[in-house]
């Protein structure tokens, strides 16, 4: 990381905080905070010292048994799956996966993002990552500014990056591929949601089929760079990064920016490169004109909402 950080940090870094407070709470019961930990203690104890085989949570219900078994028959080693979810680490995220039966794109501020905060932070991104983004216009015949609002939008130039371990989420969605699973998530998530039985079944069958695919490749894309997957936190849908990419588009879309060997989508120079071969590989060319711009960026993010603030914000820019 460059200057970047200490300099955009003291001037976005208050406003960031103000925006995201409801991400950073921060628990003030000093008692209330004794107790929960003492309580998780407790759980690890046990499933230390009676379980013989990772449960995905403290309960007596198997949540990721099934998931274990499916890795293992289509060819990833037994031994490296189950210290993977032997790990206390690794738990049955109800809260987080629940996101995906409440949760409501237009209900997201995108409103925000054209505000002189964030064209100001974005100015300054463009000016510390200029060479960054020279290369990305070169080699993929990319805007930067486009590529910038994106970068925003998504993270916030790397600010909001995710707090959720995205093996538990993608773990916890491909589990519901399990009948009794998802039973028992439906016990535990009815009261939450205004959804019924049948429209849940068919968004869990739907939604998990996904998220198996996507937790295949998270474990092909850590054994391959060599990266914890215990490190690697994301949204609620298990995107990660800077440029918010599921880990089924790094094999097809990521680059290495800044031409160390490998890809960290944690690395600025990485994450421009990476999304402007996405745009480039979508369909995007120099001179695009703006019917065919919002059909590309669609590919990233289906949302109208989406799609309209990444080219407000690219031409407020220019």
């Amino acid at each position: 990381m460059r200057a970047f950080n200490n300099s955009i940090n003291q001037m976005l870094f208050r406003g960031f905080v103000m925006i995201c407070r409801k991400d950073n709470l921060i628990m003030h019961d000093t008692r209330l905070l004794l107790k929960r930990l003492l309580y998780f203690s407790g759980c690890l104890l046990f499933m230390f010292l009676f379980l013989p085989f990772e449960k995905g949570v403290c309960a007596d219900f198997d949540y990721f048994g099934s998931l274990q078994e499916k890795l293992v028959s289509e060819g990833f080693e037994r031994e490296k799956i189950v210290q993977i979810y032997q790990s206390p680490q690794v738990f049955f995220d109800t809260k987080g996966v629940s996101l995906f039966f409440v949760h409501r794109e237009a209900s997201l501020n995108y409103n925000q993002f054209p505000s002189q905060l964030y064209l100001t932070g974005a100015k300054i991104y463009l000016k510390t990552y200029e060479a960054e983004f020279s290369n990305a216009e070169e080699l993929y015949g990319v805007d930067r500014e486009v590529i910038t609002a994106i970068i925003l939008v998504e993270t916030k130039f790397g600010q909001s990056l995710g707090k959720r371990q995205v093996i538990n989420t993608l773990s916890t969605m491909a589990s519901l591929l399990d009948a009794d699973v998802r039973k028992k998530f439906w016990e535990e998530i009815s009261g939450s949601t205004t959804l019924s039985f049948e429209a849940f079944e068919k968004k869990a069958l739907k939604k998990s089929s996904w998220a198996y695919k996507e937790l295949k490749a998270l474990l092909m894309y850590t054994e391959k760079e060599e990266v914890n997957i215990f490190n690697i936190t994301g949204s609620y849908a298990g995107a990660m990064g800077i440029p918010q990419f599921m880990p089924s588009n790094i094999s097809r879309y990521a680059a290495d920016g800044n031409m160390d060997g490998r890809i960290d989508l944690f690395e600025h120079a990485d994450a421009i490169a990476s999304v402007a071969n996405f745009l480039k590989k979508s369909g995007w060319y120099r001179g695009i004109n703006e019917a065919k711009a919002k059909k590309v960026i669609r590919q990233y993010n289906p949302s109208s909402y989406y799609i309209d603030t990444i080219l407000k914000v690219a031409q407020m820019l220019k």
